[in-house]
């Protein structure tokens, strides 16, 4: 082959070469979570300016508080990294106060505050309804199936 020529591409030969990325179980669950997460950030960000992770944040506060950093990763599986970013963020915005365990001073607690408490309490009104809007075309039956898929899913994969 001369170098001019272009390269053509030829079936690879191996068991990998049927593999459908857009088919993978792992690629499609990533898509879907990705454009869902996505379209309602839009809804927080432009009104109360909140990231995906502190909206997370926020959104496990709001149901668990107190937790410690640590505590809000477990639960909300995610870096820990971004979940120090997220909190740190809504420190200074004064979205979430710290205090400090008295017997473990290594240790401390996060709360939301009395503001982030008030948005808070404004978006779940608003994330409740994105998720009846985004689920109103399957029946009841269909999304008990989906709950119950996703359930045994999360229980397989943390195996």
């Amino acid at each position: 082959m001369s170098k001019n020529q272009p390269r053509t591409s030829s079936p690879v030969d191996n068991a990998a070469s049927g593999f459908a990325l857009e088919s993978f179980l792992p690629y499609q669950l990533s898509i879907v979570t990705q454009t869902v997460s996505g379209s309602l950030s839009r809804i927080y960000a432009s009104r109360f300016d909140l990231s995906i992770p502190q909206w997370r944040v926020m959104a496990v506060l709001g149901r668990y508080e107190p937790l410690s950093a640590n505590e809000v990763c477990d639960r909300i599986v995610m870096d820990k990294v971004a979940v120090s970013r997220a909190v740190s963020a809504m420190l200074r915005r004064g979205l979430v106060e710290r205090t400090i365990d008295t017997r473990d001073r290594r240790r401390s607690a996060l709360r939301l505050s009395r503001r982030g408490r008030s948005i808070h309490n404004e978006i779940v009104p608003l994330a409740l309804e994105y998720e009846r809007q985004l689920l109103a075309s399957m029946t009841a039956e269909e999304r008990a199936s989906l709950d119950r898929l996703l359930k045994r899913l999360l229980e397989d994969a943390r195996r």
